[in-house]
């Protein structure tokens, strides 16, 4: 079955340029949100999902209708490409029911996968170069070393509370049980 999902930004906008063409393109059932595509959870989307059965294609007018970037699109490839459903952009002529069609969407993943690699790359060599210029990452410490010792004889002498060291500290249960730890 061949379903179709168009999506304007709002409400004033109109989907007639989209629902005329996935009607055109053979689509029974069309599920329309009136929605801005960054929003992640749409209710006509998430009804369109149910829907959806093995051997279905579901249809779009431009894949920007689906999801706004990279990632979305990638991540509703997967989805698709599990639940052994083909997708057709009508405007980008992509068809993975197709051999081009499925080449185009490894090509996606693939281009995801790099992206991903490249920012934990430039991640790890940032922090390097920060560790080398004598940068330390990570949150400051509640305590000082001299704050840290009051906790723990605090804690050890067992004349206070847990409570009345955190009060007297200003940091939170967990907060003390790490530095005890140490």
């Amino acid at each position: 079955m061949l379903i179709g999902y168009a999506r304007v930004s709002t409400i004033d906008q109109n989907t007639d340029l989209q629902t005329d063409a996935l009607k055109i393109a053979g689509c029974q059932k069309i599920f329309i949100d009136k929605i801005s595509g960054v929003k992640s959870d749409r209710p006509e989307l998430n009804k369109l999902k149910e829907q959806l059965r093995e051997g279905d294609t579901l249809v779009v007018w431009r894949l920007d209708r689906l999801g706004r970037s990279l990632r979305d699109l990638i991540d509703w490839m997967n989805y698709l490409e599990k639940e052994k459903v083909m997708l057709k952009s009508l405007q980008e002529s992509i068809d993975t029911g197709n051999p081009t069609g499925k080449l185009i969407f490894h090509i996606f993943g693939a281009l995801s996968e790099f992206e991903r690699n490249l920012i934990v790359e430039r991640t790890n060599a940032g922090l390097k170069a920060a560790r080398a210029r004598g940068i330390k990452g990570g949150r400051k410490p509640k305590l000082d070393a001299a704050k840290q010792k009051t906790a723990q004889t605090m804690y050890d002498s067992r004349n206070h509370t847990i409570k009345e060291i955190c009060e007297t500290l200003k940091i939170t249960k967990p907060t003390l049980y790490k530095y005890l730890k140490r």
